[in-house]
């Protein structure tokens, strides 16, 4: 299906900063349906002077007229001249009588979008309509609920007209339970009193300690009074149940978390009072806090097996120095250079959230340690890294991690001993594989002839046995060796820088 931004960008008359207003109110769909117990759709024109639809929003506490995705549709003709008209003159058109749609009787309304002017522009823009679709097939007496609900939709529609909505000041990716009409709605007036609270607002501030009626109670002094005293508190929570800002903030108390959005209501730029929405978060702010926890705890981990790592390697690295024998003080040398790479692993994924690494900053780590233990007096070697790894779930970037260490480790060694050149690491990532080529300068081997001391079988069972993957030595024409492998990328996930 395609996107919002794709279906604007396609009609050609729309500009970053009309997509960007089209997003911020598209997102509040949900609750501009919910407000008015209708369907809400945002339609922007095309080049043929036509409208065509790019967000719909179904109500969730009212039967929904489109039972089937209109979004890429363009207008019916009984809509056209009513959209139209919104669109040219910038002014709220409601339908002259009910309007059937597919057997139901239904109420239209039609409210230009307009966008407020940004730089070097000297008046606001009209960049869409949005149409309040009203199914009248299911009429009923209103609650107070549902005519204050209305009478919200009708604020915000109104300002939707006039540029006041959506404010591009208020927070964007809300945190996870934020909250929605449903969950509970108090309108407080310019003054910040309440003149209106459902059942669910009323149950959560009951939860937080209020015992009496919010109506007709100045909403800040109601958070006041719940606050316990000496805790700290949220700085924006004043700001917040004032209706001043539309700003978002969590009022804590007796282990209770509620959750508050306000949305200012304004007529033509003039503050009129403030919706505030409030939902009970706090199961989802212990689930958050215990994730936080584990995350911690883990990142904590990974900090202490690599400092386990680094002195394990630092003991090698001491042993190397006082061992006689060149063949143990290498066999000891090369250990401690696996240790220190497998570090390097544990101490990346100390440092973030997430159990996947930027295998890219990894290898760029082991390289610079490859070089500098692997070089002798005489070899003067100098690595180059092409390509890019990507995000690499850790339970293989340890394993890879080491295979090219081994590999980069002989290409000096052994492929430039005594002499000065050059090892390339070649990655090419796609969807279905990774690719590494590893490729030196040096004096090549026998076609078909490789190694079979520790660091190959190394190599062959990490690539092979715990990655799934290829692994290919042949020579280079003129010198040197290049060393393929192949890895499927089924067994490496699907995240990619």
């Amino acid at each position: 299906m395609s996107t919002l931004s794709d279906l604007v960008y396609a009609q050609g008359r729309s500009t970053g900063a009309d997509i960007e207003w089209l997003h911020r109110l598209a997102g509040d769909g949900q609750l501009l349906a919910d407000l008015a117990f209708a369907d809400i759709v945002i339609w922007v024109p095309t080049v043929d002077d036509s409208f065509i639809a790019v967000a719909h929003t179904r109500p969730s506490g009212a039967a929904t007229l489109f039972y089937r995705d209109i979004v890429g549709d363009m207008v019916r003709p009984q809509w056209r001249t009513q959209v139209r008209d919104a669109f040219t003159r910038v002014e709220i058109v409601d339908s002259a009588s009910p309007d059937w749609f597919e057997e139901t009787p239904t109420r239209v309304r039609a409210v230009p979008i307009v966008r407020a002017a940004g730089a070097g522009e000297k008046s606001p823009m009209v960049v869409g309509v949005l149409t309040r679709h009203t199914n009248l097939g299911e009429a009923r007496t209103p609650s107070r609920q549902q005519i204050t609900f209305n009478d919200c939709a009708d604020d915000l529609f109104g300002m939707i007209a006039s540029a006041d909505f959506p404010d591009l000041a208020a927070p964007t990716s809300p945190r996870r339970g934020a909250p929605r009409a449903s969950d509970g709605l108090i309108r407080i007036d310019v003054d910040g009193t309440t003149t209106f609270a459902s059942p669910n607002a009323l149950s959560a501030f009951n939860r937080l300690g209020f015992d009496d009626e919010l109506e007709g109670e100045s909403l800040l002094e109601v958070a006041t009074g719940i606050l316990p005293k000496g805790r700290d508190f949220d700085e924006s929570l004043p700001i917040v149940m004032a209706g001043r800002a539309p700003w978002r903030a969590d009022l804590e108390a007796r282990g209770v978390t509620v959750s508050l959005r306000t949305i200012p209501l304004k007529d033509h730029g003039t503050r009129i009072g403030a919706i505030v929405l409030c939902r009970d978060v706090t199961e989802i702010r212990h689930q958050e806090q215990e994730l936080i926890t584990k995350d911690a705890t883990i990142r904590e981990i990974h900090h202490r097996v690599k400092n386990n790592l680094q002195t394990v390697a630092s003991l090698l690295r001491i042993q190397s120095r006082r061992t006689h024998s060149d063949e143990a003080r290498d066999a000891l040398t090369h250990a401690m250079r696996r240790v220190a790479a497998i570090a390097v692993v544990h101490d990346t994924l100390s440092e973030g959230l997430a159990q996947n690494v930027d295998f890219d900053d990894v290898f760029d780590r082991v390289l610079k340690l490859v070089a500098e233990v692997a070089a002798s007096p005489n070899t003067r070697a100098r690595t180059r890294k092409t390509g890019t790894f990507g995000t690499l779930p850790s339970e293989y970037a340890t394993p890879l991690a080491l295979a090219l260490t081994e590999l980069v480790t002989n290409a000096v060694e052994h492929g430039l001993v005594d002499q000065e050149g050059e090892v390339e690491i070649i990655a090419e990532r796609t969807e279905d594989r990774l690719g590494v080529k590893v490729r030196d300068t040096g004096v090549g081997l026998p076609e078909g002839q490789v190694g079979r001391g520790l660091g190959t079988q190394i190599v062959r069972t990490l690539i092979q046995g715990e990655l799934s993957g290829t692994i290919d030595w042949h020579t280079l024409v003129g010198s040197g060796t290049e060393v393929t492998i192949e890895i499927p990328m089924r067994y490496l996930g699907r995240t990619q820088s």
